[in-house]
């Protein structure tokens, strides 16, 4: 008889969040599966529930992960847990589940909360889409390469960030980005949540000195839908139409650039190509 995988999110700050649907899981599960077992037993011993516990995180997770798999696939049903939120959302259990899907052992989820979602829903920017980022890497050509490839995104966008990093974290969103909305989103559910709703040249220059404190997550506005330029051909019509009214060719391609957003090079060359 297969067993199962079971993800249980758990409180991102206050413990009156938990589910009793969620502690009902912890309480039926043969063992529990856990990023840090010291964190995790803190929560079972809250509510009263009484588990074996395995270590499972970024390290050992690879090794671990079959281990937990053959368990399953002797009858064993496994909930598994981070220390705050959902389960294989930015977490080692992405690989879990990954191997579960591939043995064919069932995957169930107990939701939870999500500090992505949470923050987002509080941010005061647009919510119909957006793109979680995660943690930005530590290593300056990946983090460099990872923020380029967002500059023209047009979605909200989403990042954690710990509050030692924050103040690297601004100033590369901000000379990347330029100066757009952002609203700072610290300590969830916790005594001393707070939202800051501001610009990324403000929030730069406000934790600039490192006073950050706090876990936080950075909703970040998406870039501006620019217009698309004309196609290449109708700036090249729009500008022959003014070299018939005597404009010189310079003169009718830099006014045809300027309408249609071509560049004037590739319409100097084609009105020039045409007087040859």
């Amino acid at each position: 008889m297969s067993g199962k995988l079971i993800l249980v999110g758990t409180p991102i700050g206050n413990l009156s969040d938990f589910s009793p649907r969620a502690a009902e899981a912890l309480a039926q599960a043969d063992f529990i599966a856990a990023e840090d077992t010291r964190v995790t037993v803190k929560l079972l011993n809250h509510f009263g529930i009484k588990k074996p516990l395995v270590s499972y995180f970024e390290h050992n997770k690879t090794a671990r992960g079959p281990e937990l798999c053959a368990r399953m696939e002797n009858g064993e049903t496994c909930a598994l847990v981070t220390d705050a939120g959902m389960p294989a959302i930015s977490d080692p259990g992405e690989l879990l589940v990954e191997q579960c899907a591939e043995r064919g052992i069932p995957v169930f989820v107990v939701p939870g909360p999500s500090a992505v979602v949470s923050a987002l829903a509080v941010s005061g920017l647009p919510t119909g889409r957006f793109t979680f980022e995660g943690f930005l890497s530590v290593n300056k050509k990946t983090r460099r390469e990872h923020l380029e490839e967002l500059r023209d995104e047009r979605r909200t966008m989403v990042f954690y960030e710990a509050p030692h990093k924050l103040a690297g974290t601004l100033k590369d969103l901000l000379a990347t980005f330029g100066d757009r909305r952002i609203s700072l989103v610290r300590e969830l559910t916790k005594i001393h949540e707070e939202v800051i709703r501001t610009t990324l040249a403000e929030a730069a220059e406000r934790y600039a000195d490192g006073s950050a404190r706090g876990e936080f997550v950075l909703v970040v506005e998406g870039a501006e839908k620019t217009e698309e330029p004309q196609p290449e051909e109708d700036a090249v019509a729009l500008a022959r139409g003014y070299l018939a009214e005597g404009l010189s060719v310079s003169e009718a391609a830099k006014r045809a650039a300027s309408e249609t957003g071509r560049r004037k090079g590739e319409i100097y060359r084609e009105l020039a190509r045409g007087e040859e």
